[in-house]
């Protein structure tokens, strides 16, 4: 039987979405807005777009915003292009819309800050109404006109004689509620103001109602748009504003200035380090209007030795104005901010290097991670980083010139292991265990052809231990036979050799790789017949030894090599051990902690019985 169309008995019919003016409110204040002191800056905002908006019908006018906060109402007026009655209904009863995007004004939307409709609403989060009265400056002859909207999601609209408001603007009065009295009151809307708004071009006082004079909010202009006598006053006052922003001395200012976006301002030079990785908020204004204080997307990752405040005209907020939104533009921007960033490292190598030493002792540890990944960045300055060597703290380059072999090791305590005896044997070893240190030193034939560097091998070490003679080895041989069994397990093999300097009884070289290998190889006997022991034993080779180097010009090892009573020797040799693993500085296993607090009571115990 064929189907009957039904669709006449089941009609669609449209509907409208219903808003939740309350729940709305709710979710802008605990989701969009960071806090409900942005009501401030969504007003001062509106400001500033109506009178870009007044500048496009009259050029030459001076207007400006007067902001009023006595502690029972918070008033903006502004003398911005106004609103008719038409406009009052299409803009401020219709969530969302915007009279930026209105089309008689579309080619001006560039310059305006953001959105009247959603910004608006900001409003509830301290008032339970809204009280608008405007007269628009595009229609000289019409009424003015008066909003009211509630909480409660009604509103009311009336026309008034143009005696109401003698002049075009717009007057936005809020009657707080009792529990915003933390944002409304007067001190407080003045701060609120001079935070978000002490960049922005048009004039903008404040009054609290006391009967004084109006207090300006911006009374001069950022110091990178004004013109200075003298290149040092233009720095002076440079610095002295990023004191006052971010509440330090900066070691330098970096003037700021990409014409491309309209982005003017300044990034300011930590004089302290901070941890690697850490990002630093940035102070972003968008039109003079502060957007954020946390904004990290403005800079690159490497750049966290700077904090920066930057005033743009063409990047694009998120929708609740608090942070910048993720395009091509801000990536263009961060990428233009970085090359800046490299041309003062530059600038500061080739004419300032007092300046140059200053930033590379506070911030090597920022230049190294720029350097890894910036071949520039590697060229210029390389040669003066600082790294830890066997000379001592030293730059590469004056490094470099002493030791034309240079050999670095992979790890912290494979260094502390070696330095004193590389040292006194002539050996150029540097520190690579800190981050980026070993993939920088690799680096340096790149810069400095004559040179060569190496991983530091154990037997390059050993190597230049001097062997004792054939006598003295073989007079030896009963205690480091006694030695070796002690220390066996520990996969440490033991030998005698003379070196520098005297006063080191032992040297332990063992390596990280090394330890792991022989932990792997335990590991796949002790399972030997399982799953993991068939996998493990895959990858089994012969597991490398650590090796106690004991040094023959020391005194006390002299002394040991002697002894011919057993378990005096075992404990002698368990004690230099566990002597030079802690001269290694790497984690004691919990087995060498039992042997070195079991060798010092048997060597303490021994003692005491000689004495009695």
């Amino acid at each position: 039987m064929p189907l009957r169309d039904t669709s006449a008995d089941h009609a669609a019919t449209d509907r409208t979405f219903q808003v939740d003016l309350r729940g709305l409110v709710d979710l802008l204040s605990h989701h969009l807005y960071s806090s409900p002191r942005v009501y401030l800056r969504e007003l001062l905002q509106n400001a500033v777009d109506a009178l870009t908006a007044r500048h496009a019908v009259e050029p030459h006018g001076n207007f400006g915003i007067r902001l009023y906060a006595d502690g029972k109402v918070v008033r903006v007026e502004d003398d911005g292009v106004g609103l008719t009655e038409a406009d009052v209904h299409t803009f401020l009863a219709t969530i969302g819309r915007s009279s930026k995007r209105a089309e008689r004004i579309a080619e001006q939307r560039a310059d305006f800050i953001g959105q009247f409709g959603i910004g608006l609403l900001s409003c509830f989060l301290v008032a339970d109404e809204i009280h608008v009265l405007s007269r628009s400056a595009r229609t000289p002859d019409a009424p003015a006109v008066e909003w009211r909207g509630r909480g409660d999601g009604s509103y009311t609209v009336r026309t008034l004689p143009a005696s109401a408001r003698p002049r075009p603007g717009t007057t936005v009065t809020l009657t707080p509620r009792s529990d915003a009295g933390e944002w409304t009151r007067p001190q407080q809307v003045h701060a609120l103001a001079r935070h978000f708004g002490s960049l922005l071009r048009h004039p903008v006082t404040f009054d609290d109602g006391s009967g004084g004079a109006a207090a300006p909010v911006n009374p001069e202009p950022a110091p990178w748009a004004r013109s200075f006598p003298t290149p040092g006053a233009r720095s002076r006052a440079l610095a002295a504003y990023g004191e006052e922003a971010f509440g330090f001395t900066p070691l330098d200012t970096i003037e700021l200035d990409l014409p491309a976006v309209g982005l003017k301002g300044i990034a300011c030079v930590l004089p302290e380090a901070v941890p690697a990785g850490r990002r630093h908020g940035h102070r972003v204004h968008v039109k003079g209007m502060l957007l954020s204080e946390q904004a990290e997307e403005i800079l690159p990752e490497w750049a966290f030795f700077v904090r920066c405040v930057v005033d743009a005209e063409s990047l694009r907020p998120t929708a609740s104005r608090e942070s910048l939104y993720e395009d091509a533009t801000l990536a263009a921007v961060r990428d233009a901010l970085a090359e800046r960033l490299r041309e003062w490292i530059a600038r500061a190598a080739a004419s300032d290097p007092d300046l140059l030493g200053r930033f590379l002792q506070t911030h090597h540890l920022a230049v190294k991670s720029l350097a890894v990944h910036d071949d520039e960045i590697l060229r210029m300055l390389l040669p003066w980083l600082p790294f830890e060597t066997t000379d001592g703290h030293t730059t590469l380059d004056e490094f470099a010139r002493t030791h034309r072999t240079v050999l670095v090791t992979s790890s912290v305590e494979e260094f502390r292991q070696v330095a004193a005896i590389a040292s006194a044997a002539g050996l150029g070893v540097v520190n690579g265990g800190y981050t980026y240190d070993r993939e920088l030193v690799h680096r340096m034939p790149e810069i400095r052809p004559e040179v060569s560097v190496a991983d530091l091998d154990p037997a390059t070490l050993t190597a230049h231990l001097d062997p004792v003679d054939r006598a003295t080895e073989l007079a030896a041989a009963p205690y480091l036979a006694q030695a070796r069994d002690a220390l066996a397990v520990f996969d440490c093999d033991v030998a005698l050799r003379t070196f520098q300097p005297a006063s080191a009884p032992a040297l332990l070289v063992d390596s990280r790789e090394a330890r792991h290998e022989r932990t792997r190889s335990r590991l796949a006997r002790e399972q030997e017949g399982g799953l993991w022991g068939d996998i493990l034993g895959a990858l089994r080779q012969e597991a490398p030894r650590a090796q106690l180097i004991l040094n023959q010009l020391n005194p006390l090892v002299r002394t040991a090599v002697t002894i011919d009573e057993p378990e005096l020797a075992r404990t002698s040799a368990e004690a230099l051990y566990g002597q030079a693993v802690m001269l290694s500085r790497r984690p004691l296993r919990p087995a060498e902690s039992s042997l070195i607090n079991r060798s010092f009571l048997d060597l303490l115990a021994h003692a005491l019985r000689k004495d009695s």
